[in-house]
C-alpha cells in the first residue's frame, strides 16, 4: 500500500501541485494508492474503517457519540474560525480573532471534558477526539492561548504528546514543516 499524508501545502513551492490534488487547497490530504482523501473527519473515519486496531471509536454507542461530539466541537466549532483562510480575510486583527475563538471554544470543550475524560478525552483509551485535540492545542500555542485556564485540556494534551503516535507526528517532526510554523498563512 502506498500512503502519503500531506499536511503542509506551501512547502517547497508545491502549492500549484497541491491544488491539482485538492482543488479546495485545504490540508490535510491523504493519498492512498493514488486515491486522494481530504477533510480531517473524512480521513479519520476512513482510517477507523480500514485500520481498526487500535480502535479510535469506543464500541459503546454512547461513548462513541461523546467522542463524535468532541470531534465536532473542535473541527466545526473551533478550527474553522482560526484556519489560515479565515485569518487572511480578517487581516491585521487575525491574531486577536484566533485567540478569542480558540479560548471561547476551549471554555466549552473544558466543560464537556469535565464529564467525559479519564486519562484522555473520553475515558482511558485514545480516541478520534484526542487525535483532534492535539493539533488544536498546538494551534492554540501559536496564538498564546493560556492553557492554565484549561487544566483538563492541558493535562490530556501533555499525556497524549508523550505517546509516540503523537510525538512522532508533531508538525516540527515533518520533513515539509515550514521553518516558521508560528505564522503559516
Amino acid at each position: 500500500m502506498n500512503i502519503k499524508l500531506l499536511i503542509c501545502r506551501t512547502a517547497n513551492n508545491c502549492e500549484k501541485n497541491f491544488l491539482k490534488l485538492n482543488p479546495l487547497g485545504q490540508v490535510p490530504a491523504l493519498i492512498i494508492n493514488g486515491n486522494v482523501l481530504t477533510q480531517s473527519c473524512a480521513i479519520l473515519e476512513y482510517l477507523e474503517e480500514t485500520v481498526p486496531h487500535p480502535p479510535l471509536l469506543p464500541k459503546d454507542p454512547v461513548y462513541a457519540a461523546e467522542v463524535r461530539k468532541i470531534v465536532d466541537v473542535i473541527t466545526s466549532g473551533i478550527q474553522p474560525l482560526q484556519n489560515d483562510r479565515v485569518l487572511r480575510y480578517v487581516g491585521e486583527k487575525s491574531n486577536k480573532w484566533a485567540k478569542h475563538w480558540i479560548h471561547s471554544g476551549f471554555e466549552n470543550l473544558e466543560r464537556i471534558l469535565q464529564k467525559t475524560h479519564g486519562k484522555y478525552c473520553v475515558g482511558n483509551d485514545v480516541t478520534l477526539a484526542d487525535v483532534c485535540l492535539v493539533p488544536q492545542v498546538f494551534r492554540a500555542s501559536q496564538f498564546q492561548v493560556d492553557l492554565l485556564n484549561f487544566p483538563i485540556i492541558r493535562n490530556i494534551s501533555q499525556r497524549l504528546n508523550r505517546l509516540s503516535a503523537f510525538s512522532d507526528t508533531h508538525p516540527f517532526q515533518q520533513p515539509d514543516c515550514p521553518i516558521n510554523v508560528d505564522h503559516v498563512m
